[in-house]
């Protein structure tokens, strides 16, 4: 949209005759579970409506202040103060993992700590760096969960996306735990299995953010309707299989 649009007053917007491009920046979580929805309804309801989805690593939070980028959708562990934020929704954690991984059969707190493990998550956005095994408050919510009970898993291979951590966790030796919305995507791979984590994780938060520069600007703000009525009228709970 950008920002010298942003400043003009916009009192009314038809999102059928609209045609411009949102840019978007977004995990591939929230890329996976939750675009393909919004994707599906914008061409229904604004067919002319262009979506640019970037990844964390492409976008600044001073690209976000000066409204370069429309809006942010992502788990953030800091933000800054002066932009407007919304939950679009909270998401427990599961674990997925082979059929033929040997714990299945016994798969407890002590066989889960036992077992190699896949580290996925990119929070925030900004270029990323490496990671430190030995750092469990920079590894997340998985591990940070894990410390409070005075353990720690094993971590084989730490990955930024998602859809790969779900791939290798086809490999009958390695275990990811990951957003529950994300693993209903492999509901119907034969060459994985979902199991609940064996002990409490906090759920996340996927939160959706913009700049003030943007916040009063109609077309902008229907975007924004738009995202979240979506997020939050898709169910919580995977239906139960006919």
């Amino acid at each position: 949209m950008g920002v010298d649009r942003a400043m003009q007053p916009a009192t009314e917007f038809d999102p059928g005759e609209a045609q411009m491009v949102v840019r978007i920046m977004a995990s591939d979580y929230a890329e996976s579970t939750l675009f393909p929805a919004v994707l599906h309804q914008l061409r229904e309801n604004a067919p002319g409506i262009t979506l640019d989805i970037m990844n964390p690593s492409d976008v600044s939070f001073l690209d976000v202040e000066r409204g370069k980028v429309d809006l942010v959708i992502n788990r953030f562990d800091q933000m800054p103060q002066s932009f407007h934020q919304i939950t679009l929704w909270e998401d427990s954690f599961s674990c997925l993992l082979s059929p033929d991984n040997p714990i299945l059969g016994d798969f407890s707190l002590q066989t889960y700590l036992g077992a190699s493990h896949i580290w996925v998550s990119k929070t925030g956005m900004g270029v990323g760096v490496g990671v430190d095994p030995s750092d469990v408050q920079r590894l997340g919510w998985v591990d940070t969960a894990l410390a409070k009970l005075g353990e720690k898993r094993r971590i084989r291979v730490f990955t930024r996306h998602y859809q790969a951590a779900m791939t290798l966790a086809e490999q009958n030796d390695l275990i990811v735990t990951l957003p529950t919305r994300a693993s209903w995507l492999k509901r119907d791979n034969p060459r994985v299995v979902v199991r609940e984590v064996p002990f409490a994780i906090p759920p996340l938060e996927l939160k959706m953010a913009w700049s003030p520069l943007l916040h009063n600007n109609a077309p902008h703000r229907w975007v924004r309707q738009f995202i979240t009525g979506i997020a939050r009228s898709l169910p919580s709970e995977l239906p139960d299989e006919p």
